[in-house]
């Protein structure tokens, strides 16, 4: 994961440093690769100032290991300033602790977990994105087709919940109230948890007349 974020970087125009205790790592960077590469750990402040973190816009911890990616997180952040910080982390209880401190997470386990979820269960209810408190999720859901021909407003006064997207014949698409669903559409809806069961209810059915 390190090698990949650091070369997508690199071909973004970014200057990369990549600190690694095992100098074999590097190889995966490829003999393209002209960033700097700096043997160490990545909370040790001397390992850090050789790679220049000092001047460095951001800062990404994605070793195997939750503790060191925590630690480094904090010590580039509380000691060198740095407030672009994120740190990969396997054990999902901690990502949510260490989100509600401040400090941006990626939950490995629970990612992977939720994107293959997504694709097992038709209704879509596990999220693309929850926020650190864990009580509002946006989700990918199922809407009947007896909803074709009604408008996003239509579906929000229904709901209650929020459409903030639409992702229509492979494009993306933020609508306006007016905006017509259409077959083959799929809805993006901002809820909050303890609604979550009610909107897929109302939109697996067919629309109530008034």
């Amino acid at each position: 994961m390190g090698s990949t974020l650091a070369r997508s970087l690199e071909k973004r125009g970014h200057t990369v440093a990549v600190i690694d205790v095992d100098v074999d790592a590097f190889r995966r960077l490829g003999p393209d690769f002209g960033g700097r590469t700096v043997k160490g750990v990545g909370f040790d402040r001397e390992v850090l100032i050789e790679a220049g973190i000092e001047t460095a816009d951001g800062f990404a911890a994605v070793s195997s290991g939750d503790n060191s990616n925590i630690l480094a997180a904090r010590v580039v952040r509380e000691t060198f300033g740095v407030e672009n910080v994120v740190a990969r982390i396997y054990d999902p209880g901690r990502a949510e602790v260490y989100e509600r401190l401040g400090i941006p997470t990626v939950a490995t386990v629970r990612w992977t977990s939720d994107q293959v979820l997504r694709r097992l269960l038709p209704a879509g209810s596990e999220p693309l994105w929850r926020d650190p408190s864990g009580s509002v999720r946006i989700i990918e859901v199922h809407v009947d087709r007896s909803w074709v021909g009604r408008t996003v407003r239509d579906i929000e006064d229904a709901t209650g919940a929020r459409v903030p997207f639409l992702f229509r014949m492979g494009s993306a698409l933020v609508p306006r109230d007016a905006t017509i669903f259409q077959d083959g559409d799929l809805v993006y809806a901002a809820v909050e948890d303890d609604s979550l069961a009610r909107v897929e209810d109302v939109l697996a059915a067919a629309p109530q007349e008034a």
